[in-house]
């Protein structure tokens, strides 16, 4: 049996994902890791202020991601 990588947040996603890292953070929300491409989207995590992670993605390469 093949291991994968454990998954400890929840995925959510956004069609444009500078605009909702924006509200994150002013929602107290705190990035835990920034924008990043990968082929075919870009993804960012947040802890809300609860300590609970959540990661952000889209299917379109934002500006900021790459």
């Amino acid at each position: 049996m093949m291991e994968h990588e454990e998954l400890n947040y929840v995925e959510l996603p956004a069609c444009d994902i500078e605009a909702t890292q924006k509200k994150v953070q002013n929602a107290s929300g705190r990035i835990l890791k920034a924008g990043f491409g990968f082929p075919g989207g870009g993804r960012f995590h947040f802890a809300d202020p609860g300590g609970n992670e959540f990661a952000i993605w889209t299917d379109v390469e934002a500006p900021g991601t790459s």
